[in-house]
């Protein structure tokens, strides 16, 4: 699992930014305050050296599904291979944690600043997030195949290009937004 760095930032339902990291550091302390010490498992090391491995509360319940469940941190299938994905797709489901507004996902958030880019827009949007009705009608769709896929009006299929919120697609307003955000333009 994957949490906000601790200087991230997200959006919330309105749209409104906050300190997500430091909201997940908050969390992960207050879980791990109900029940001492924490044991870890040493599982491997990340191409960065950083240990990775699965923790555990005295009373043994998990860390990583603890905050996946309760929406402050995202299943990495890199490292788990899924094992968090029904978590997150509950957590998602019932608008917990970072999944009630928009974000970018943690491991996106640390390649963009050692790219030297910053993101300049969320880019998983959720539910209450922009509908198309505000001027904004670059529809971002994600294929069958995963890829995030923007299409603009005037363009063969975007009349029957559906937006749904809750699969990860989101409006933009311009196009320059979209590929900012790591969406690559229709076939035109």
């Amino acid at each position: 699992m994957d949490a906000p760095e601790s200087s991230q930032t997200c959006a919330d339902g309105n749209g409104k930014a906050y300190r997500c990291g430091a909201k997940a550091a908050e969390a992960v302390d207050q879980f791990l305050a109900a029940s001492s010490p924490t044991r870890c498992v040493f599982v491997a090391r990340d191409r960065y050296g950083r240990f990775v491995g699965n923790c555990f509360r005295a009373d043994g319940e998990s860390v990583q599904a603890a905050l996946v469940r309760d929406g402050w941190a995202l299943d990495w299938p890199r490292y788990s291979n899924g094992a968090y994905a029904d978590l997150q797709a509950a957590a998602k489901a019932e608008g917990k944690g970072i999944w009630i507004g928009a974000f970018e996902r943690p491991w996106e958030w640390r390649a963009d600043r050692r790219n030297g880019k910053a993101a300049t827009a969320p880019i998983v949007p959720l539910v209450g997030v922009s509908s198309g009705s505000d001027g904004c009608n670059i529809k971002g769709n994600i294929n069958s195949s995963g890829e995030r896929i923007y299409h603009v009006p005037g363009q063969e299929h975007y009349d029957r290009t559906q937006i749904t919120l809750s699969k990860g697609e989101r409006w933009f307003c311009s196009e320059a937004e979209a590929l900012a955000a790591g969406w690559r333009p229709a076939l035109r």
